[in-house]
């Protein structure tokens, strides 16, 4: 993927994110596919609210980027791309749910469980976590089947009960507990940090890249998915709800320890610096080639929203 000199990187994650969100609202249409036997309407309804609402799309752009950087297919980039989007849909509904993080508000808009019954709601995640592997697996994505198990198996660790789920228990546990600095690392590495692994490790997946630039990436994503969840830390404590389209302050209110609560802000500043470096120097062996994903980084340590 060429990238133009004057286009800024915002100017591609905006263009990128338009693509990936054409590409959701066509596979959540109203047409059953086949073996579908019918699709509901207020379902699709609260599917399509929850997942076609204005996200940065950060993830798709990554597994895509990735994906580039080894010449891997761009079609299929982008297919998985848009199911690692419905799997992180349905993780943002669920964890909206009274039951969990109890939210009202996402990306500026009351959240699916207050536009729809809670039920919707939660048959909505269901749908969306199942329909990810749908979209991966399905004949339409143009990759080789070996390559399709490849990426189910790693969606599926990064998203169950070891990864993203697990992390989301271990949170709400230590609402009633203190975790040490250890413990919030693995939280974190688990509730955010692996769909991020994820999204970086799919693009040589995808590509047919060998194990080495895998693990590079894998690398990589490991990393920027802790300066992700720093920052949204350090966001929690210094933004308003306006400019993050969510609650804030939360953290605090709830007694929930953050390594910024343990640290301080000026820690995670450097921290955040820290990270940036070494997310790039992981990408040497790729030189200006890697230019997209080292932005990439740069956005995600710094941005304000």
């Amino acid at each position: 993927m060429l990238h133009d000199d004057h286009h800024t990187f915002e100017d591609h994650l905006r263009e990128s994110a338009a693509r990936t969100e054409a590409l959701m609202s066509a596979l959540l249409g109203p047409s059953a596919l086949p073996d579908e036997i019918a699709r509901p309407e207020p379902l699709v309804a609260a599917m399509r609210y929850g997942t076609l609402n204005g996200g940065k799309r950060l993830r798709p752009f990554l597994v895509q980027e990735a994906a580039a950087l080894f010449e891997g297919p761009a079609a299929a980039a982008a297919r998985v791309g848009a199911a690692l989007e419905c799997l992180h849909s349905y993780s943002l509904i669920h964890d909206d749910l009274p039951a969990m993080d109890d939210d009202d508000l996402r990306r500026g808009k009351p959240t699916v469980h207050k536009v729809f019954p809670e039920a919707t709601a939660i048959l909505a995640g269901d749908s969306l976590l199942t329909y990810a592997f749908d979209i991966i697996s399905a004949p339409e994505t143009d990759l080789p089947d070996d390559r399709k198990v490849q990426l189910v198996l790693a969606l599926a660790r990064a998203a169950g009960l070891g990864g993203m789920a697990g992390g989301q228990a271990l949170d709400l546990a230590a609402e009633s507990e203190t975790p040490g600095e250890a413990d919030i690392s693995t939280l974190q590495a688990m509730k955010t940090g692996a769909l991020l692994r994820f999204a970086c490790e799919a693009g040589p997946i995808i590509a047919g890249a060998s194990s080495e630039d895998r693990l590079r990436l894998r690398r990589f994503g490991e990393i920027i998915g802790l300066a992700f969840q720093l920052a949204d830390d350090v966001l929690d404590v210094t933004s308003d709800a306006k400019t993050m389209g969510k609650a804030t302050g939360k953290d605090a209110g709830r007694g929930k320890a953050t390594l910024v609560a343990l640290h301080g802000l000026d820690w995670a500043e450097k921290r955040l610096d820290a990270l940036v470096a070494e997310a790039i120097a992981s990408l040497a062996p790729y030189a200006e080639r890697a230019g997209m994903l080292i932005a990439t980084a740069r956005y995600v340590a710094n941005r304000k929203h």
